[in-house]
């Protein structure tokens, strides 16, 4: 696949770009940040600048349409922190890239759901069988796509797999060019108007064991050489979670907190409160804990590079994903 070899390109190129680029960004308290339109309590921290306001810091933020772009990105050395799924992590970590897990920015559940759109005589995943899906590859989606056709006993050779990101997936559903997608909000939200929830992520994690969430990972040498400010990003991150989990009654479509969301994310108020409330957010004493950066994590990034291994997205699994993932920042954050 071309795109597999995009990236293995960039990461051959990171051992002597990304050193140069981080290091311009620690010297001058510069940092760009790569988010993408999931719709989390972040976003509002995003808008009010809060990261900002907190460290001292020139934040700069830039949106990807997808994981695997932002991996690309930080292979490069363009950004030092990003948000990415659980498949472009493992992937990422699978292929040699210095960067750590550091945050769980949602545990998916039901916020990525495989939608069938009406009128292309889809009524299960069995029926997937000579059809198109357009999913962003190197994604979540595009994990539990492999998954849920394997559920199905389904070879995904006899499935016309297409590489999209979120804004490509939407318009290619409109023109009828795909019969279905594995997606996330806000896109998922447009789609279900015209389309029928085949399967979610939070149905696949409790049928198979293979979990699937959105973190933060940030370039190694950025977080040794700027320590403060990844524990102040840590406490912005836990503060924002917190907000939404004490006043979700508060998140409604006009209020200022929605609208940001909606703003930075490229979603509509109006589908917003309903869109987070599939997602959950760990506490910050959830995220050091076993179930996550405290060990959990480390396997379900294993779990998805040995999946991502078998369908010859990946040529390596690691023994041990754990020195990918960092919760030293939020152990300090907590003190």
């Amino acid at each position: 696949m071309r795109w597999i070899k995009q990236i293995a390109m960039y990461f051959a190129l990171a051992a002597a770009l990304v050193p140069t680029a981080q290091t311009v960004q620690a010297q001058s308290k510069n940092v760009v940040i790569a988010y993408q339109d999931m719709v989390v309590p972040w976003r509002y921290a995003q808008d009010m600048k809060e990261l900002e306001k907190q460290t001292g810091y020139t934040v700069s933020f830039r949106q990807f349409g997808g994981g695997g772009d932002v991996i690309r990105a930080m292979a490069s050395g363009q950004i030092a922190i990003g948000e990415a799924g659980t498949s472009p992590i493992a992937s990422a970590l699978s292929q040699g890239l210095d960067v750590e897990l550091f945050w769980i920015l949602d545990d998916i559940n039901a916020a990525e759901a495989m939608v069938a759109r009406n009128g292309s005589k889809i009524a299960s995943v069995a029926d997937l069988k000579g059809k198109r899906i357009g999913v962003p590859f190197v994604s979540t989606t595009h994990y539990h796509t492999l998954v849920a056709l394997e559920r199905a006993k389904i070879n995904p050779k006899d499935v016309r797999i297409v590489n999209m990101r979120p804004p490509e997936v939407a318009a290619a559903w409109e023109r009828g060019d795909i019969d279905a997608t594995f997606i996330w909000d806000p896109v998922l939200a447009k789609l279900k108007q015209s389309g029928t929830v085949l399967i979610t992520s939070g149905q696949i994690a409790a049928d198979t064991g293979k979990a699937t969430f959105d973190g933060m990972i940030a370039n190694k040498k950025f977080a040794r050489e700027n320590p403060e400010f990844m524990v102040k990003l840590v406490r912005v991150l836990a503060a924002a979670d917190e907000n939404y989990r004490k006043n979700k009654a508060s998140w409604t479509a006009d209020s200022p907190m929605v609208k940001a969301v909606a703003k930075v994310s490229g979603a509509k108020p109006e589908t917003v409160p309903a869109s987070m409330a599939l997602y959950s957010f760990p506490t910050l004493q959830e995220q050091v804990s076993e179930r996550w950066l405290g060990g959990g994590a480390a396997r379900a990034l294993q779990s998805a590079a040995q999946f991502l291994k078998e369908q010859g997205t990946i040529q390596t699994v690691l023994p041990d994903y754990g020195p990918g993932v960092n919760a030293e920042w939020a152990k300090r954050a907590l003190r």
